[in-house]
């Protein structure tokens, strides 16, 4: 029922070494088209991400004129204190990955569900996680834009994970994600029950509820739909 991040992930991906230089980390960023990529040490193993605004923060402090002293605004020093970006006064005088990256970087496994992956970007406010195998090495990469494909599943395929987790007398429709869930059940329970397991079922966009039942849980009589 949960895809996991191998089933979204890019597993043939770009990563620099900690000491490849700032000039061609900025070749690799350009050439393959990302924003992002891991830094991994001798081992393969994954130490860091650098990206575009690390590169950005050699430029962003630079003197605009003879005297100028940058100083960037509260809200963007709390978001490099708080957030992932790390210092950028640090990295404005990085000259590797391993100096310009952000680390320890935050990392998914292959097994992991999308969902945790998901939550893990919005909590630290990343755009990508390197996916690492048992031993902290990079098997792949995976993006805000990957997780998107969770809503590409077929509704068939929606259809038949919803049918598998509600009770029986579920009647499933599924068109471009929207499940509707019609019929009638023994307890009230039972319906509010197969809302919820529908919606936790990966690629569904919302859950339309058209459920009657026979029997309210607390006080055993016919409340809505009753036969």
């Amino acid at each position: 029922m949960r895809m996991t991040v191998r089933d979204v992930m890019t597993a043939d991906v770009v990563s620099v070494h900690e000491k490849t230089s700032f000039h061609a980390v900025a070749e690799e960023l350009l050439g393959h088209g990302v924003s992002g990529l891991p830094v991994v040490d001798g081992d393969g193993r994954v130490v860091g991400v650098v990206s575009e605004s690390d590169l950005l923060a050699k430029e962003e402090y630079k003197e605009c004129s003879p005297g100028d002293e940058y100083r960037p605004s509260l809200r963007t020093r709390m978001r490099h204190n708080l957030g992932s970006e790390g210092s950028g006064y640090h990295k404005a005088h990085g000259e590797t990955a391993g100096e310009l990256m952000t680390s320890p970087a935050h990392v998914t496994t292959p097994d992991a569900p999308v969902v945790l992956a998901a939550r893990l970007m919005d909590r630290h406010g990343v755009k990508r996680l390197p996916v690492v195998d048992a031993s902290g090495r990079l098997a792949g990469i995976v993006s805000r834009r990957d997780l998107i494909k969770v809503f590409l599943r077929p509704d068939a395929d929606i259809r038949r994970l919803v049918l598998e987790s509600v009770p029986d007398g579920v009647d499933v429709a599924v068109r471009d994600g929207l499940v509707t869930l019609s019929g009638t059940v023994e307890r009230r329970t039972q319906a509010l029950a197969a809302v919820r397991l529908a919606e936790g079922v990966d690629g569904v966009v919302a859950v339309r509820d058209e459920l009657a039942w026979r029997l309210d849980d607390d006080v055993d009589v016919p409340v809505r739909g009753g036969a």
